[in-house]
């Protein structure tokens, strides 16, 4: 509903990805288009990973004026519990880190004692950052790149946007 409002309220020109994520119980709900998403960590682990929409290699679905429409957006249910973590980002975020580096910061960071999501979000941006910089590690968009027939090599510079959320007890 909410995607439907923004979209047909809209009168810029240019187009977008979007993931808008509620939490009701125990359960989060989201509407995703595009390679914008989440994941959601439990015991450390990956447990859940919105899926990517694109029509080719780095060309995602996208709403805009003169592209896109609400119902190409997938609606996404997924159980959580108390203590999982979720991770909603950009394509800057999800091209330039693998699900083990998202972990493994994440892990780091609970060993610390360090539970402070704004925090957490801001260590996880700061590598995919270094990481999009980065011309010799293999990032998920270099690995998707050659698989598609692409040479490259390295993160992708782009726009990165990272959000941390605890689930918490009611």
């Amino acid at each position: 509903m909410v995607l439907y409002q923004a979209y047909s309220n809209t009168k810029a020109k240019g187009s977008s990805t979007a993931c808008i994520i509620t939490l009701t119980a125990n359960v989060l709900r989201a509407i995703n288009v595009g390679d914008s998403g989440f994941k959601v960590i439990r015991g450390g682990k990956i447990v859940y990973q919105s899926p990517i929409q694109q029509s080719s290699f780095n060309c995602p679905y996208q709403l805009g004026n003169d592209i896109g429409h609400p119902n190409i957006a997938m609606d996404l249910e997924v159980a959580v519990e108390a203590g999982d973590i979720v991770v909603a980002g950009t394509d800057g975020l999800l091209d330039n880190m693998h699900g083990s580096e998202i972990e493994e910061v994440i892990n780091r960071s609970m060993v610390e004692g360090e539970e402070d999501p704004q925090q957490l979000a801001c260590s996880i941006a700061n590598l995919a950052l270094y990481n999009s910089f980065d011309k010799y590690t293999d990032t998920p968009y270099s690995l998707a790149a050659r698989k598609a027939g692409h040479a490259h090599r390295g993160g992708k510079v782009d726009d990165i946007t990272v959000i941390v959320a605890f689930i918490r007890k009611t």
